[in-house]
Formats: structure tokens, sequence, C-alpha cells
């Protein structure tokens, strides 16, 4: 009897502990009543993966939707952070022509995003970290409404185009440079999911060098394959290579959201 009490006692001690744990990080996933229990008190950093659908080689059109997500739900328990439902569709631009492509124009996804960067705002997040997918003109309206609504509402926003934050690492792990679609987008996807990359289809002519600036422009662009530097970035399919990838990406990414936040943090913002 003895042995039952301390045991239930045991239990009752741990129980305040146990309620600590989120049951998900994802937005969407839990419920109003635990939402409340540790927004903003226990969590007030959010992660929003934004990204657009539009051809990527022979991965999936929804890459840069695929990419940001996997990352966020990789480091958010790192960061202590929720994880806001993907904003699947964006400004596509030179590739709407392509099967599966959609465009939203600037017009229509500004205040769609501006709205979305309030709502979480109003639901008590201080740090909004957006982790874009895709590139182009949607880079310059993010920064452009993220900076806006820091402003407004006195919340601090951080968006990061992670291929690019991370062309460093792309130089590491291949010894070269990288592309749209190109060899580290289809090793990060890859990663995530192999049954996402059709290697069968693949063949290098598929993939094109962006022209310098000033040179041409094409309009659709001749390839879903975009190389950053002429004769590097063709994919490689490598299974260890896109792993090593994954994980020196992320590490990165969550490093530079951890520091941003200790700075904000010091400075007393």
């Amino acid at each position: 009897m003895k042995k039952l009490f301390l045991l239930h006692l045991v239990l009752l001690m741990a129980m305040p502990l146990f309620s600590q744990q989120i049951t998900t990080r994802e937005m969407d996933r839990i419920n109003w009543m635990e939402f409340a229990d540790f927004v903003p008190e226990k969590i007030n950093t959010v992660l929003l993966p934004t990204g657009t659908l539009e051809p990527h080689g022979v991965v999936n059109n929804g890459a840069d939707n695929t990419a940001p997500f996997a990352m966020a739900m990789d480091i958010a328990e790192e960061l202590n952070a929720m994880i806001a439902p993907t904003l699947n569709y964006g400004i596509t631009g030179s590739m709407a022509a392509y099967p599966g492509a959609f465009q939203i124009t600037e017009e229509a996804y500004a205040p769609f995003i501006r709205d979305i960067l309030k709502g979480l705002a109003k639901n008590g997040f201080k740090n909004i970290i957006i982790l874009n997918g895709h590139g182009g003109g949607q880079t310059a309206v993010l920064q452009e409404v993220a900076e806006e609504i820091a402003n407004q509402l006195g919340v601090r926003t951080l968006v990061i185009n992670w291929w690019s934050y991370a062309s460093d690492v792309t130089m590491e792990v291949f010894k070269e440079d990288g592309g749209h679609a190109g060899l580290n987008e289809t090793a990060y996807i890859q990663a995530i999911d192999p049954t996402l990359v059709h290697k069968e289809k693949y063949n290098a002519d598929m993939a094109t060098p962006y022209p310098k600036s000033g040179t041409y422009s094409a309009v659709p662009f001749p390839s879903s394959i975009g190389l950053y530097q002429e004769g590097q970035g063709y994919p490689n399919f490598d299974e260890a290579q896109a792993k090593e990838y994954f994980q020196k990406v992320n590490a990165k990414i969550a490093d530079l959201i951890k520091e941003t936040i200790r700075k904000w943090d010091m400075a007393g913002l």
C-alpha cells in the first residue's frame, strides 16, 4: 500500500512536467486551448514557410514549399518555435508558363502576406521568422511587408532565403555552386523525401546557366533548371551528400535565427 501511495505521489509531482510539453509545433494541428497555454508565455517565436508552385527539373513542383517546411520541422524544437501553415502560392515569375505552375500577382500577394503577419503578431508572437523557399520578386515583397509590420506593430521580423544564405554550405559540401532545381536544391529535396526525385527523367540538357546581368532575358526561362554558374550545379543525386547538405544547411539557418534573436534581446528591442 505504501509503495502504491509513493508511486501515486511521484506521478502527481511529474504531471506539471508532462503538461509543459506541447503536443506538436504545427499551429494548424493544435487546438485553441493548447495554443493559449503556450503562446506567448512559453513560445514567442514562429516560423512561417513561404514558397510557390513552379517547375524544378526532376523534383516536385512544390519544392519551394517542401524545403522550408521540412526545415521548419527540423529546427523548431531547437528554437522553441511554432510553425505556421506554409503559404504555398507565390510570385512565380519567369516560369509561370510551365505545366502545374501558379502565378500570384504582387497586388494580391502583398496584402495577403501582410494580413498573415498581422495575425501572427496579434496572436502573441514577438519573433516572426519567414523561411522563404522562392526568390525573385517574391523576396522583395516579403522583405518590404515584413519591415512594415515590424515597425507598425513592434514585432521583430527576419526573412531568410535559405539557398542564398547557405551558398557557402553548397560550396563546402559539393565543391561547386548550385542553381534553381540544381545540385543543391535537388539534394535538399532528396534528403527530405527521395520519392520526390525522379532521376530517370533527368538529362543535362534540362539545365541552362542564368544570363549575366544586362546580356539577355527570356520568358519563359528555357529550362526548369537554372545554373548560377556555367558548368556548375548539375544534379548528382548523391544520397550521402544530400543528407550532409540538409543537416548543414539547417544548422546554419538555426544559428542565424538564434543569433538574431539574441542580439534583438541584447539591444532591448
